[in-house]
């Protein structure tokens, strides 16, 4: 091969590296080629023997990133505050792909009720209300220690799927007050406190808010996905108080909150063609969670990174 060949082989190359480069952006596409995951952290180190494994999470890192001051996302898995862990199938999804993008996410564990949340619902806004606590209990943990993991505190986003989302749209706008009022919880037995979590942004897969006035509260960016068919958590309010993501887009665009909505046409909860809460579903179901994925990633990239 002649010098002259090599050398405009050489320059075709680096510009073609480059034009690839170019078209790759951090925390909107996938960039990391594997994670780093630390297992069964606790963001509670005042959790009796009991109480500890609600009390912990699973950290995914982009392996070598060289970023210092990085968006958290807190994923917290569904389940109807009565069953699910840290280790579900598509949070562990989310918290790798939205590492590989440059994220530092973390997979939260959060106190289950030992009560029937499922066919209850004054149990499952009681179990909701303490999830939400535990919630609030890990943002100022990671607040707090956002040096040590090499994150902004001032990015910290907060996401979950089904009761997930639920407990990430109460975190944010809601107070102790109005959450523990619908729920009668009795007010000697909690600690009400009424400081706004104060986040960068909500990604809300198939939850909701329990009352649309709360969205009065705060002005935090909201991303949610849901299936066109869902009957557990439905898109639009139609018997107890959920308001499910069509509600949430339509007011708040009427609030003028920064939002976007994707609609999974033909499908139900958990983006499956029927709904099994024991089958997390094939690989169709799987690509559509990685799609809601870059639909909320494509909104957090134009809406909140600097």
């Amino acid at each position: 091969m002649t010098r002259k060949k090599l050398f405009i082989i050489t320059i075709v190359f680096f510009f073609y590296s480059n034009v690839q480069a170019q078209t790759k952006n951090r925390y909107k596409d996938i960039i990391f080629s594997d994670v780093t995951i630390d297992k069964d952290i606790s963001y509670n180190n005042t959790a009796t023997d009991k109480e500890k494994k609600a009390y912990l999470f699973d950290l995914f890192q982009p392996l070598n990133d060289s970023e210092t001051s990085r968006p958290l996302i807190i994923w917290m898995h569904g389940g109807g505050f009565k069953y699910g862990s840290k280790s579900a199938k598509n949070i562990q999804l989310w918290c790798r792909t939205f590492a590989q993008r440059g994220y530092v996410c973390v997979a939260l564990n959060y106190r289950l009720s030992k009560k029937n949340t499922i066919f209850n619902f004054d149990k499952f806004l009681g179990a909701s209300y303490d999830a939400v606590q535990d919630l609030k209990l890990a943002v100022t943990y990671f607040k707090k220690n956002a040096s040590f993991y090499h994150i902004n505190p001032d990015e910290i986003i907060l996401a979950g799927n089904s009761a997930g989302g639920i407990i990430a749209l109460q975190a944010v706008y809601s107070s102790d007050e109005e959450l523990a009022t619908l729920a009668k919880v009795p007010r000697n037995s909690v600690k009400i406190d009424n400081t706004p979590v104060k986040v960068a942004a909500i990604i809300n897969f198939w939850g909701a808010i329990y009352n649309l006035e709360w969205l009065r509260n705060e002005h935090v960016p909201i991303v949610s996905a849901l299936g066109s068919e869902d009957n557990i958590v439905p898109p639009t309010h139609k018997s107890a108080p959920l308001f499910g993501g069509k509600d949430i887009h339509e007011r708040a665009d009427e609030l003028g909150i920064p939002n976007d909505l994707a609609v999974f046409k033909g499908y139900s909860h958990e983006l499956q063609k029927h709904f099994n809460p024991f089958f997390s579903g094939g690989k169709g179901t799987h690509g559509r969670w990685l799609q809601a994925g870059q639909f909320a990633a494509d909104f957090l990239f134009k809406t909140i990174i600097k």
